[in-house]
């Protein structure tokens, strides 16, 4: 049985975790409709949570998928309920921006292992009414794309005119064009990689020890025992920040400027600008982020190594393949044609 329903919408008043209660439209697939995962498991009953933008033509020809990256959620193009800010990619999306929503229908999901509504270890186990925690399956990146083609079958969209996305989103775009050629027009992958690199894996792994050595984390019991790992997950979302700007961008943008002050205050309060502008990330990351998710997605994007599923010979992967790749961000809207 699948069954799709508008929840509430992002001004309603809910819970602060969207896991079991998004603001989102819903698809519930049931146990007729498991998602079969790469650990070799089957999750059923399973739910998606996701937003869409723009009218879908007659005939169903100018879907556009937007896939996030690692922290990211559905909330693309409307005002985030918790944050109470813009969509996180409205810079692209919209009335006459380059994913023009008058022409185009816009479909973006929170991805399985997430917790904006989309299963995952802070959703309830329905075998014992109690958050999954870590008993809740490891997800691959090839996971979340089978759940979003499940998806796409609950609306009646056999192809998509492009599939969208950066980073972990990016990922997703890549193992689209690998496992579902013959359902995706265009794609348009965004600053990522077909595979992580020891030192990505690396700064990965020392977000995760953090938050499991907040010993609010519980063994990942914390929804359970009525703690949060907030110390954990924000020195994790601190330690990632760096890695999304270089040395000479942190240089540029901080310098070694202090933070409303002229002198060093010598202490260990946040004398520089690099400081406080690591410390306000963390602390507005633990109010919308789960930190079992972050495990879990974070160890996606390790796992994903898109070669190695072809023999480890990249080019095997989109061998024949009909599905067109753009090159720059307009490429979407002004090199491929819409198929009317």
């Amino acid at each position: 049985m699948i069954e799709a329903e508008l929840s509430n919408r992002p001004d309603a008043t809910g819970p602060k975790r969207e896991a079991d209660n998004p603001r989102s439209l819903v698809a519930r697939f049931g146990q007729d409709k498991p998602l079969k995962l790469d650990a070799g498991v089957e999750l059923s009953p399973f739910q998606i949570a996701y937003q869409t933008y723009g009218t879908l033509n007659a005939n169903r020809s100018n879907a556009v998928l937007v896939s996030h990256a690692l922290t990211g959620d559905q909330h693309v193009h409307n005002v985030h309920p918790l944050t109470g800010k813009g969509g996180w990619w409205e810079s692209l999306i919209g009335p006459g921006k380059p994913i023009d929503t008058k022409r185009y229908f816009v479909i973006c999901q929170n991805v399985v292992g997430a917790c904006m509504g989309t299963s995952g270890p802070a959703s309830t186990n329905p075998d014992t009414g109690k958050p999954w925690g870590l008993e809740f399956p490891v997800i691959t990146i090839r996971d979340m794309v089978r759940a979003q083609a499940m998806l796409l079958d609950h609306l009646g969209i056999d192809q998509l005119f492009s599939v969208v996305g950066g980073s972990m989103g990016g990922m997703q775009v890549l193992q689209w064009a690998a496992s579902y050629p013959e359902r995706v027009f265009s794609a348009l992958p965004i600053a990522t990689a077909t595979r992580h690199s020891a030192q990505n894996i690396a700064f990965h792994e020392v977000g995760r020890q953090a938050v499991m050595a907040d010993p609010e984390w519980r063994h990942g019991r914390y929804l359970t025992e009525g703690t949060q790992p907030h110390r954990g997950l924000a020195v994790a979302r601190m330690g990632a920040h760096i890695t999304y700007l270089s040395d000479a961008a942190l240089h540029r943008k901080f310098g070694r400027k202090f933070q409303d002050r002229d002198n060093p205050t010598f202490s260990f309060d946040a004398d520089f600008e690099v400081e406080s502008y690591l410390r306000y990330q963390g602390s507005s990351f633990v109010e919308r982020f789960d930190a079992n998710s972050y495990l879990y997605l974070t160890r996606a994007m390790d796992y994903f190594d898109l070669a190695a599923d072809y023999d480890g010979v990249l080019a095997n992967a989109f061998k024949g393949t009909p599905t067109r790749f753009a090159r720059r961000a307009g490429t979407v809207r002004d090199r491929a044609r819409l198929p009317r």
